[in-house]
């Protein structure tokens, strides 16, 4: 006898539908969107557990694919576990997906597969990894608060422009009050930002286009980070920040044994400011032509500053080079951590003050005519 299924119901219907489309666009976005760093992070710390549990690599990067959430990565993986089953290194497996990975993570796997000591190798990676997202994290955070309120001033200068200023100046008018000068130049530039608002947005966002782009231009790149190197608050925690990654990648990178020279060179990628990048390459030359580290950093005391050269020559003098730079590292991430946590007293009563002298300012302009307008009543 034939079984009669009930019909599906529609809403039951319209959610799956749903659900597809939501599945299609994550993937979608998934394929242009970075790899998240914490996917990385369990990419790294899950394959060094189960390679030290004795667990094979390409049983290990088999599980790791069904594993990870990003469909994306998982993919890559995919890819490299393959090529690894097929007889390739896990070095050569990485190369077509160095923009994923990075050349330092490829460099220290490399490292680690000719030294026989990939476990730990993939132990520092994971330290490397954590620290940099800790680090970026970090600033970021307490940049967030900042951003917000500056945000919310822009709003409420916005709002009062093209809301409030309106109301009053239809009041004035019908009294035909003798205005000062700071309201009549807030009449017009109320009255010029409701009229033309809409090119004005258009306008704000071609500029921020318009600037994103020449930022990426090398000429853009080098005017952009020159001028972040030399503004009061940002400077030293862009300086701070540089270096700190300069010595903990140093140091992760001689730890697996990787060369001075190559470490310097791969290590001039990793770091976000040009003009560190330009000094770690220029520093890896002088040093293949006999020159130390000391000497070629000493050239250099706007990016590097005398408490880096003294470490680090008693690095190369005591040949514990790669503790002195962790050592180093571990100070400069500390002094950032400082200047986050210290950050929003810093620039609050900025924001608080910028808020009251255009919200004061607003408001001086509003009651000086009201004098006039008692005269007139």
């Amino acid at each position: 006898m034939p079984i009669n299924l009930p019909p599906q119901n529609e809403s039951e219907n319209e959610s799956k539908n749903q659900s597809k489309k939501m599945g299609a666009i994550n993937r979608f976005l998934q394929k242009f969107s970075p790899i998240p760093i914490s996917e990385k992070l369990f990419f790294v710390q899950n394959l060094a557990i189960m390679l030290k549990a004795g667990i094979s690599l390409s049983v290990t990067l088999k599980t790791l694919t069904r594993q990870t959430n990003n469909k994306r990565f998982s993919e890559i993986i995919d890819d490299i576990s393959r090529n690894v089953e097929n007889g390739v290194s896990f070095t050569e497996s990485l190369r077509p997906h160095e923009k994923i990975f990075g050349q330092l993570f490829i460099s220290m796997i490399e490292s680690g597969e000719i030294s026989g000591k990939l476990e730990d190798v993939l132990k520092k990676l994971y330290i490397q990894f954590k620290k940099s997202h800790e680090l970026g994290s970090k600033v970021k955070g307490a940049l967030t608060y900042p951003a917000v309120i500056l945000v919310a001033i822009t709003g409420i200068g916005i709002f009062m422009m093209i809301s409030v200023i309106p109301k009053i100046t239809a009041m004035f008018k019908d009294f035909n009050a003798e205005l000062p000068l700071a309201t009549k130049i807030l009449i017009k530039l109320s009255g010029s930002l409701v009229s033309n608002g809409l090119l004005y947005l258009i306008g704000l966002i071609i500029f921020i286009l318009i600037l994103v782009q020449s930022i990426k231009t090398k000429k853009g790149k080098y005017i952009f980070h020159g001028l972040l190197l030399k503004l009061p608050i940002l400077s030293p925690i862009i300086k701070k920040i540089n270096l700190a990654r300069f010595a903990r990648t140093i140091s992760s990178l001689l730890k697996t044994d990787i060369m001075l020279i190559k470490s310097f060179q791969i290590t001039a990628n990793v770091l976000g400011n040009v003009y560190y990048h330009d000094a770690l390459n220029e520093m890896s030359d002088k040093i293949k032509k006999g020159c130390t580290i000391n000497e070629v950093i000493a050239n250099y005391p706007k990016l590097f500053p005398p408490v880096v050269t003294q470490m680090i020559s008693v690095g190369e003098e005591t040949g514990e080079l790669d503790y002195i730079l962790e050592e180093l590292a571990e100070f400069y991430e500390g002094e950032i951590d400082q200047i986050m946590n210290n950050l929003p007293a810093i620039i609050e009563p900025i924001l608080i003050l910028s808020l009251g002298v255009i919200v004061g300012g607003i408001a001086v302009a509003v009651i000086m005519p009201m004098y006039s307008l008692t005269s007139v009543i």
